[in-house]
């Protein structure tokens, strides 16, 4: 939990040369605006001396989604900064959320899109974003008119504790799912557990957004521009210690640029430092659960038996990320390959040929939900909907129309005439 400065509510124009009532002695500048009759309507607000979790433009806290994530400390800091930017994005979404009017073929009569909310939304979230997956959903769900129940990671519980003072047990998964008081359940996590949580929200046909795991590809052509390929690759692969869901797992590269490439990327590996994510000097924090190593050991003795070889890292406390290396000739191939896992979330190309791009974008291309040109898997930006599909779960979230997942819709016909048409001209007499 992050507190805002008892300066939140100070003036700091002590000797403001403004006219009017800027121009008061020093001692009453000093004190807290909140205080002060004329501002009486930040109690209305709800606000205090000591305000926690109000953003005044500054970051003001200590660390606590690296202290329970394990997370670098400026990756916690962006991901609350993602909170910030998509309350920012929802408050404008207000007042932008409509339905269509539509021509009628009936005289006399409007024909109208209607949006409501949906009403109650469940919101369940994974350990790797603790704070801004639940930004995304709660700011939408909550322009939208909606009410939010929130259960965070079970082992990201003091971050859900200093974002909403709520805290319970695993078990509130299961009986979310099978509420019938929560209109939609939105549920970021594993493709295992997403799986289950469908079936039990599609039992009593209720409505659920997934937004599962991947297994995502970064291909690069033998056009690519190398100083752009290995800064992206290893910053997919080692960010946030490979747990994004965005993260890269396979790493495509051409017969005529493979070697040079994967030499590359070696040096880049021995110079990632491990430690300390408080540590301004640290890129690569912790794993989050010792299950988290051993998933990785495990992963990592599984591509020797396929015939693999480490080619740096690979033991505990070096680093854990398992980016997948595989040497390729044809478009046609490795856009295959891409495509051939059961996961669809996000996808790259690194290339220069316009033609190959489009492609790339195309029907014939990508079936992720997150297809990118010249950039790496992750880091994606609020204003687009974020999701994936196959086994990834077809939700989306954050910006563009995701709002849309949140609402429900009526198409209403309103007949102002004195007259009763029916549609496609049926006479009923």
């Amino acid at each position: 939990m992050w507190r805002v400065p008892r300066q939140l509510c100070v003036h700091f124009a002590r000797g403001s040369r403004l006219s009017g009532p800027w121009n008061r002695p020093a001692a009453f500048m000093s004190t807290l605006l909140i205080n002060q009759a004329q501002y009486a309507w930040l109690k209305e607000l709800g606000l205090r001396e000591e305000n926690e979790g109000v953003y005044n433009g500054s970051w003001g806290g200590r660390g606590e989604v690296s202290l329970e994530m394990g997370k670098i400390l400026v990756e916690g800091v962006g991901e609350v900064q993602e909170y910030v930017d998509i309350c920012d994005y929802a408050v404008g979404l207000s007042r932008m959320i409509g339905g269509p009017i539509l021509p009628s073929e009936r005289p006399g009569h409007a024909l109208i899109e209607q949006w409501n909310p949906v009403g109650l939304v469940g919101i369940i979230t994974a350990f790797n974003f603790p704070v801004a997956v639940y930004g995304w959903n709660n700011a939408i769900a909550m322009i939208c008119g909606n009410v939010c129940l929130w259960k965070g990671a079970p082992t990201t519980s003091l971050i859900s504790v200093a974002v909403t003072k709520w805290c319970r047990c695993w078990t509130s998964v299961t009986a979310m799912a099978k509420d019938e008081r929560v209109n939609l359940l939105s549920f970021t996590g594993s493709t295992q557990v997403g799986k289950q949580v469908a079936l039990m929200v599609q039992e009593r046909f209720g409505r659920s957004l997934l937004e599962l795991g991947g297994n995502n590809a970064i291909i690069a052509f033998e056009d690519a521009d190398l100083s752009l390929v290995v800064p992206s690759a290893l910053f997919a692969a080692v960010g946030t210690a490979g747990q994004r869901c965005t993260t890269a797992r396979r790493l495509f590269l051409h017969e005529s640029i493979h070697d040079e490439v994967v030499n590359r990327l070696k040096k880049a590996y021995a110079q990632i430092r491990v430690g300390n994510p408080w540590d301004s000097n640290v890129l690569y924090g912790p794993l989050h659960t010792k299950q988290a190593v051993s998933m990785f050991l495990g992963a990592v003795e599984e591509a020797k038996k396929e015939g693999g070889t480490v080619v740096y890292g690979g033991k505990v406390m070096t680093l854990s990320p398992v980016v997948t290396h595989f040497a390729s000739l044809s478009e046609e191939e490795v856009f295959a390959w891409n495509n051939e896992v059961k996961q669809g979330l996000s996808s790259s190309i690194f290339t220069k040929d316009l033609g190959r791009i489009f492609r790339w974008l195309g029907p014939k291309g990508s079936d992720c939900g997150i297809v990118n040109v010249n950039i790496p898997t992750s880091g994606a930006e609020i204003g687009g909907a974020f999701g994936g599909e196959k086994h990834t779960g077809g939700g989306r979230e954050s910006g563009s129309d995701a709002w849309k997942q949140y609402m429900r819709r009526s198409t209403c016909t309103i007949n102002y005439s004195k007259d009763l048409p029916l549609a496609q001209g049926i006479k009923f007499q």
